[in-house]
């Protein structure tokens, strides 16, 4: 809980994930939200990938394409996981 305490580099708030959710939270009130469940499971799914990438400077579409790409040959979908001693984008 109060890892920021004994880790340099932690911040002590939640600004990052705050402004992380932002463009999210702006879509959803402008229309109203999705209107079913699974509208809102899609939709928090594919915010948190484009997301993700967005601070790993990886394209979204890319990594899009290839999801699809390996569930059309039977594979398994790529890691959204940034690779071993990557530095993420700010």
């Amino acid at each position: 809980m109060f890892l920021f305490a004994f880790v340099d580099g932690v911040e002590p708030t939640n600004n990052a994930a705050e402004r992380a959710l932002r463009h999210g939270v702006l879509w959803r009130k402008q229309s109203y939200g999705p209107k079913s469940v699974a509208g809102c499971a899609y939709l928090g799914c594919i915010w948190s990938v484009v997301e993700t990438c967005r601070q790993q400077g990886r394209d979204v579409w890319g990594y899009l394409t290839e999801c699809v790409a390996a569930v059309a040959e039977g594979g398994a979908v790529p890691s959204v996981l940034p690779p071993p001693n990557a530095t993420l984008a700010a």
